[in-house]
């Protein structure tokens, strides 16, 4: 006989103290958003990566984030060809449903995504998406400083990670509905990364292409 706990039954826990504390506590809230629907402000777009889920790192409430995840955070280019676009879709619901004012690019420490990238898919096992997956962003290796081989691992994988978030950035502005709204002043892009051994959240500031930490 099996006597431990499944991972199964540790998240059938989870949703029981969810149900038992946090629901509780703001079941008015459900109500409203069943009743009244979602009005998010913010869309995150941000990596799968299990340590950084953006409700918890910015503790925030249910309704108030709109979120895409997917590996690596990668926005793919512009490119409405009729085949499926998980991204694309997210950002256009976000955008021309929701409305939101602010969309955030969201990288994260110790990518394995990005990681693949750089390494050109070592470490992968055989697959069949990953790796065409990731070299979607293959771009940003242009973005990475001419000095990046003399640098050491820890300040690799940071440079590296900043490029990506970057060349998300620079493809998200070329969706032409993003882009119409980036010139009327209605809609803000920003390219932020999560550092969670350290618990450290950078920005990018846009006029001067440096990485300022959010104190």
């Amino acid at each position: 006989m099996f006597w431990g706990r499944t991972p199964i039954d540790k998240l059938i826990d989870g949703y029981r103290n969810f149900h038992r504390t946090t629901f509780a506590r703001q079941r008015r809230r459900f109500e409203q958003l069943a009743a009244k629907g979602q009005k998010p402000k913010i869309l995150i777009i941000s990596c799968s990566d299990s340590r950084v889920s953006p409700s918890m790192v910015f503790d925030t409430p249910p309704g108030s984030i709109f979120v895409a995840r997917n590996i690596a955070n990668i926005v793919p280019p512009y490119n409405p060809d009729g085949g499926p676009r998980s991204i694309g879709a997210a950002a256009e619901y976000a955008i021309k449903v929701l409305k939101v004012s602010d969309i955030i690019i969201k990288g994260h420490a110790r990518c394995g995504g990005v990681h693949a990238l750089i390494n050109n898919g070592s470490g992968l096992p055989q697959n069949d998406f990953l790796k065409p997956w990731v070299e979607v962003a293959a771009p940003a290796l242009k973005l990475l400083p001419p000095n990046f081989e003399s640098l050491g691992e820890a300040e690799k994988r940071r440079v590296s990670e900043h490029a990506v978030i970057q060349n998300s950035i620079m493809n998200l502005s070329g969706y032409p509905w993003v882009r119409d709204r980036l010139e009327a002043g209605t809609l803000r892009i920003h390219g932020w990364h999560f550092d969670f051994e350290h618990g450290k959240l950078t920005r990018l500031e846009h006029e001067s292409g440096e990485w300022v930490e959010v104190k």
